[in-house]
């Protein structure tokens, strides 16, 4: 299964994830403190929300993404994405989102990030905690 990714800084994730659970019809995939995604099967979407002050002055698009199931069809992804041309940057065993990942990312002409990703597993709260910072 693949799915688009939908990242989005929030000035609330409270309010965010009780608007989104209510729109969506479904209860978040995962809740941390500032952080929660929903994993919706119709249509195919991951949302994922991210508490930052800095949403209030608009532009609230973190990062887009396209979910895949496995690091074979990240990597098909990286090689095709190269062969169009695009500049690519890879990331492999990343912890991110409170799980460890594969995933490339590209940049759309307007500088908007792209990824293409799988999950490996989900972490702790005190793994993500120690490590870098990302999608933010």
């Amino acid at each position: 299964m693949s799915r688009v990714q939908l990242a989005l800084n929030v000035t609330d994730v409270d309010a965010a994830v009780d608007f989104y659970r209510r729109l969506l019809g479904v209860e978040p995939a995962k809740r941390e403190a500032g952080y929660a995604n929903f994993a919706v099967s119709e249509p195919p979407l991951k949302l994922v929300l991210f508490e930052s002050a800095d949403a209030a002055r608009g532009g609230t698009i973190n990062h887009l993404g396209i979910e895949v199931e496995t690091a074979d069809a990240v990597e098909e992804a990286s090689r095709r994405l190269s062969d169009e041309g695009l500049s690519t940057d890879e990331e492999r065993d990343t912890v991110c989102c409170f799980a460890r990942q594969d995933k490339v990312w590209v940049t759309d002409p307007d500088g908007a990030k792209w990824e293409v990703y799988t999950v490996l597993e989900d972490v702790t709260a005190e793994a993500a905690a120690s490590a870098a910072a990302c999608c933010s």
